[in-house]
């Protein structure tokens, strides 16, 4: 379930959609070296698809449709910045 909102329209609304989670294998060196790469996977959109939802009630001249992904299938891979939220750094 999402909750989608828009500025400009009163109210959120709920709806059902599919999205990519889970676990992916990946490895964190021991030994870090300086200046070297190291990537981990992350579960993210394979296929997808965006659908558009009309939210009620906004006011007048805003545009009340907003889109949300419907994902069809998933894998595992290096985090893609512009369809997920990538986080870089250590806790």
């Amino acid at each position: 379930t999402v909750s989608l909102e828009k500025e400009g329209c009163p109210k959120c609304h709920l709806v059902e959609t599919t999205i990519c989670s889970g676990h992916c294998f990946t490895k964190d060196p021991v030994f870090k070296i300086l200046f070297s790469n190291v990537y981990q996977n992350v579960c993210m959109y394979q296929d997808f698809y965006y659908k558009t939802f009309k939210l009620p009630d906004c006011s007048p001249g805003v545009d009340p449709t907003v889109t949300y992904p419907v994902a069809l299938s998933c894998h595992c891979g290096r985090c893609a910045m512009a369809t997920s939220d990538c986080t870089f750094g250590s806790l």
